[in-house]
């Protein structure tokens, strides 16, 4: 027996050495000197998935069911496999939209909804008390353990003891200590918790070298090597069927079942959603975790069969509680201080879980729970300063959890061992997945069906596996396991339906996910999003094509003060991050920040963006709109249905190109030879179709998005009004461009088209073209060079059709520059009987199989980078039948690829003008350098 001064010397010892890493974490954070933003400590924070249920329980588990222990660790290693895929996904989409909790993600996924995202809070506390309640279990057994060897091989019951006499409640107040300490020092909530992710990445090591000890004493000096340890077997027939899958009670089924849940539970457990999302600072870092964390995974659990084994054969009559043969055998063996390091071991796996945790929970209840009714009190809504009262609810909160977590161990835990808790709340956890992962991925997923999909999931798990937890301990009558409520035999909770094959982990997994994903699906189907939900579900479905710094100006509908705008922010997060936070902003966008002036969309953008990361993107959008002021008019079904005939005209073009391109393939089956260059040109008209359809779909989303919130918001003013049908003016514009040019190519083919010919200054229309592009010039920092003759240079030719030329060739140029290098060098001379226009850039250059097919209508140049097509293959078809209808030429000369691209056209000079082939400059390309 260890003295208790000693144990509870060395556990406050270990518990101020976790302070001091997790301040010196703090300090070089606040220094610009972070000791997290690694993937090994990135990895090691994962680690916190293997809690004391890892550390204890897996072994207690592999005493009763043998191999039965592994897919709990099999389905985080098949997981970490797709982590790239999904969980990348998940990271760029909380990092853009500032999610603070899993809660909020779903809220903020369906609308930004506060109802939900409260649904999802309670859910998540009521799920994850137990999982809570079995750390505390397990490091007051451990510690009596340790206290009364040998006194007491199965630990008494916590409802034995006195309230101040029991360990668990200590154990809990000190954990809130840590928790409100390093998981609650700022408001932000999106803000990483430096010192917390370093003290659980420090605990995470602790943990494995304390199992690997005791596993290595027991396996090689306890007994002589693993095949020492396992020749015992033929003597001892329990353990040769506990290397049997038939051992794990319910079969394969449990553990297809087990496997499942492991899966969701790494992922979507809110402590998990904590350090793998939110603490998160670089996605890149999923690269080494998705192979370090599996092999983490391995190390700590191989030598879970040899502990277990071993304390099977040393105590086979069943005196001792397999949860506890980590310490016990070394104890038995008088190996002290190996108990006490796998005590600290325990204990890291504890107070790891429950730190994370109780921050992940005490955020939720903060911005999703209260915050939401707070911010609708006449009370709350006079009062300047709220960040102090964010940080004591979040304080407030933790204590509340744990509290609660501590009622449970004391009055229900004691009724299961450490792998049954945590397993009511694995499958509590994995009703968030339907929401989210349906959310990410299918954009018609509805706030509707994913409120319905989980309060059923929710309500099933709480009546198959809450409510016998409760009966189980007296609290319910027992009847209500046997016969079911009111003798009720189709709604036993174990046996719902009269299906009673299925062990109950596997039972409430198959209710709750059946009655979870049906109505999620059914109830999304026969539902219509409102216009908050499109978006949101197209900025989280589609999160890949946005760029990460852009706005979503177009849910702003009203008009608000940078000076209320920045008085809300300050009253959430405090006065100096809110300055600090504008200046920041008004820096980037290179703009002034007055606070007599009116704020525009982007703005109103970032000031929701930040109060998410303090209250939620729920909570965040309710308190800017109270700031908002703004009246609408309805645009007229007239005007809507006017724009959406002008698109159709489009669509109905690409039909008919698509019939034409059918008539052609059908025509080549005559001839073999020509057979293969029409699947050409049909590919080419696909990838027309495909890129001329999302330039159409681009403008006529916000030609959509703004005409229904002019639709559904009778009261907007005047001016948002004129300023909303701006807005669809332009993209009709933008439309209207993208028309003109099919059309051009239409006339010229059909030679429909008007020309004008009539005596031009050439030069002066080159001039022209250069000054209507300037801007493009300006927006990627590429630099004009240009030769031009001093004097006019007289052309009989149509001014505007030429213009369009040079206009596109430039546009050509400078899209394919490369940003800040970029140079462009336009050159005209004149030869004895033409002149000749050079276009000339310094970018990736044309590859030379494509050189004579450029000029091929519906042809386009792909990006070297992504391999897709640029721009609509329409332009330098275009340009080409206008040079030619001049009697021109146009072409192509280029240099080996990457250094750079020249377009010449040459156009026959007037007889009088003809001069005796002195050119103005050398027609030799000079590349620009």
């Amino acid at each position: 027996m260890l003295p208790d001064w000693l144990i509870l010397l060395i556990s406050f010892g270990y518990l101020g050495l976790l302070f001091a890493i997790a301040y010196f974490a703090d300090q070089r954070a606040d220094a610009g000197r972070s000791v997290t933003s690694n993937p090994y400590i990135y990895t090691l924070s994962i680690a916190v998935y293997c809690t004391a249920w890892t550390f204890y329980g897996s072994v207690g588990r592999a005493a009763s069911t043998g191999v039965g222990f592994l897919p709990i660790y099999i389905g985080p290693t098949l997981m970490a496999a797709l982590w790239w895929f999904v969980l990348r996904k998940i990271i760029r989409i909380s990092k853009m939209r500032r999610i603070t909790s899993i809660a909020d993600f779903i809220a903020s996924r369906y609308g930004k909804s506060t109802r939900i995202g409260g649904l999802v809070t309670i859910i998540a506390v009521v799920g994850i008390m137990p999982y809570i309640s079995l750390q505390l279990k397990a490091v007051s057994t451990s510690f009596q353990v340790l206290l009364h060897f040998p006194a007491v091989q199965f630990p008494q019951a916590h409802t034995g003891l006195s309230l101040w006499s029991d360990t668990a409640l200590w154990v809990s107040l000190a954990m809130a200590l840590f928790s409100i300490l390093f998981g609650t020092r700022h408001i932000d909530a999106t803000e990483r918790h430096e010192g917390m992710v370093a003290a659980i990445a420090f605990e995470s090591l602790v943990k494995l070298l304390a199992f690997s000890a005791v596993g290595i004493y027991i396996t090689f000096f306890l007994f002589d090597g693993p095949a020492e340890l396992f020749s015992w077997t033929p003597q001892y027939p329990k353990l040769g069927e506990l290397l049997q899958l038939e051992a794990l009670p319910g079969g394969y089924a449990n553990w297809l079942s087990l496997t499942f849940l492991s899966m969701m539970a790494i992922l979507f457990l809110p402590r998990q959603f904590q350090v793998l999302v939110v603490e998160n600072v670089d996605e890149q870092h999923l690269k080494k975790a998705m192979w370090l964390f599996p092999l983490y995974l391995l190390a700590i659990n191989i030598f879970v069969l040899p502990i277990s084994f071993a304390g099977l054969m040393l105590f086979p009559d069943g005196s001792v509680d397999p949860d506890t043969f980590v310490l016990i055998l070394p104890l038995t063996e008088g190996q002290n201080l190996l108990a006490l390091f796998a005590f600290l071991g325990g204990l890291s796996a504890a107070t790891a879980m429950v730190i994370v945790a109780t921050v992940a929970l005490s955020t939720m209840v903060c911005n999703d729970l209260v915050m939401p009714i707070l911010l609708r009190t006449p009370a709350l809504q006079q009062r300047k300063e709220l960040s102090g009262l964010l940080l004591a609810i979040r304080r407030g909160s933790i204590v509340a959890i744990l509290f609660l977590s501590y009622l449970y161990v004391r009055l229900i835990g004691e009724s299961y061992a450490l792998v049954s808790i945590g397993l009511v709340s694995f499958a509590a956890a994995a009703q968030f997945a339907p929401a989210i992962l349906a959310g990410i991925y299918w954009k018609d997923a509805s706030r509707q069906g994913a409120t319905a999909g989980l309060m059923a999931g929710f309500i099933v798990w709480a009546y198959t596996l809450l409510l016998p937890a409760f009966a189980k301990t007296g609290w319910l009558p027992g009847s209500f396991l046997e016969h079911g409520p009111l003798a009720i035999q189709a709604l036993r909770p174990y046996a719902l339906f009269g299906m009673d094959m299925f062990d109950p982990i596997t039972h409430a997994v198959f209710w709750s996910m059946l009655a979870n994903i049906g109505l999620l699906v059914g109830v999304s189907l026969f539902t219509r999003q409102n216009t908050i939900e499109r978006i949101q579900a197209t900025l989280f479905v589609d999160i890949f094509e946005q760029d990460i710094d852009q706005d979503d100006v177009f849910l702003q509908r009203g008009t608000a003060m940078v000076a209320d705008l920045k008085g809300l922010v300050t009253r959430f997060i405090g006065r100096d991050r809110a300055e600090k936070a504008f200046t920041g902003y008004a820096r980037t966008k290179g703009i002034e920040l007055p606070a007599d002036v009116q704020a525009d969309a982007n703005l109103i953008e970032f000031a929701e963006r930040l109060l998410s990361g303090a209250i939620g993107a729920a909570s965040a959008r309710i308190m800017v709109s109270t700031v908002i002021q703004g009246e609408a008019e309805a645009l007229s079904m007239e005007g809507v249905m006017k724009i959406l005939d002008e698109t159709s005209q489009v669509i109905e073009y690409s039909h008919r190109l698509e019939g034409k391109s059918r008539e052609l393939e059908a025509a080549t089956r005559k001839l073999q030879a020509a057979n293969e260059r029409l699947k050409e040109l049909d590919r080419m008209k696909d990838e027309f179709v495909s890129t001329v359809s999302h330039e159409l779909r681009t403008p006529l989303t916000s030609i959509r998005a703004f005409s229904e919130i002019l639709l559904d918001n009778p009261d907007i003013s005047p001016e948002e009004h004129r300023k909303f049908l701006g807005i669809i003016v332009k993209e009709s514009e933008r439309l209207t461009r993208l028309i003109n040019r099919i059309l051009d190519l239409a006339k010229l083919e059909a030679n429909r088209i008007e020309w004008n010919p009539e005596s031009t200054d050439l030069r002066g229309v080159v001039e022209e073209a250069l000054l209507a592009t300037s801007q493009l010039f300006q927006e990627k920092s590429v630099r004009l060079d240009k030769q031009l003759p001093p004097w006019p240079v007289p052309m009989l030719v149509d001014r505007d059709r030429i213009m369009q030329v040079v206009i596109n060739l430039v546009s050509n140029a400078v899209h394919f520059c490369p940003p800040e290098k970029g140079r462009v060098l336009v050159r005209m001379y004149e030869l004895r009987e033409t002149v000749q226009v050079e276009v000339s850039d310094n970018g990736p250059g044309i590859p030379k199989a494509e050189r004579n097919r450029i000029f091929e209508k519906f042809h386009q140049l792909k990006d070297r980078d992504d391999g897709k097509p640029k721009g609509t293959g329409l332009g330098l078809a275009i340009c080409k039948g206008i040079v030619e209808h001049h009697q021109g030429r146009i072409w192509v000369r280029a240099r080996p690829a990457g250094l750079g691209t020249a377009f010449i056209f040459s156009l026959p000079r007037p007889p009088e003008e003809q001069g005796d082939g002195s050119p103005i400059s050398s027609p030799e390309t000079v590349m620009p350098a």
